[in-house]
């Protein structure tokens, strides 16, 4: 899945559920929207390739779970600060999650990144080479499922799709929970 959009997508998926646990809509929102760019991030190794050539290789080093640890532990708290500096004391950034910047960067990124090497374990390897997730303690591909075309548009287009509904879905039930409860407190 080398397609940007296709990781976009798939990236909005995994941080979906962020409406189900974050205390308001805004940061919720917030959270999302700043989380996904981090989704086409190990597609960084096909630029790294042109300086790095007998080193790195596209769907190599930097589509491990290891290098996903790495980054999140450098990327993430750096995100959780900015959140609290740029948004910090707004309506976008609830007091609640100012004392949690931190893990919110880090769950956004980690989050976001291993949404990737899951988009890539999706897509057949037809034209490119296999991830190998969990290198270095198991070297070689895992199990792959055959479900997505490696350049196939449409799977691109649908999982970013899927990823604009999921965050809908689960926005309507917040919003439909929050005015229920709203309505209970008040009888």
């Amino acid at each position: 899945m080398t397609e940007t959009l296709g990781h976009l997508g798939m990236a909005l998926i995994f941080l979906a559920p962020a409406w189900l646990f974050i205390d308001e809509k805004r940061t919720a929102a917030l959270f999302v929207a700043v989380g996904f760019w981090f989704g086409p991030v190990p597609d960084v190794d096909t630029y790294l390739s042109n300086w790095f050539p007998n080193q790195i290789h596209h769907h190599g080093i930097v589509h491990t779970l290891l290098a996903v640890v790495v980054m999140t532990a450098i990327l993430g708290p750096v995100l959780g600060w900015l959140l609290k500096r740029v948004f910090g004391g707004t309506r976008w950034f609830s007091k609640k999650a100012s004392q949690r910047a931190t893990w919110m960067g880090v769950i956004a990124v980690g989050a976001a990144l291993t949404s990737h090497l899951f988009a890539d374990i999706l897509s057949a390897p037809d034209i490119s080479t296999r991830i190998e997730p969990l290198w270095p303690v198991v070297q070689g591909p895992i199990a792959y499922v055959d479900v997505l075309y490696y350049d196939s548009v449409w799977a691109t287009i649908g999982l970013f799709v899927l990823g604009l509904l999921a965050n809908a879905v689960f926005f309507a039930w917040r919003t439909q929970r929050g005015a229920s409860m709203g309505s209970a407190t008040e009888s």
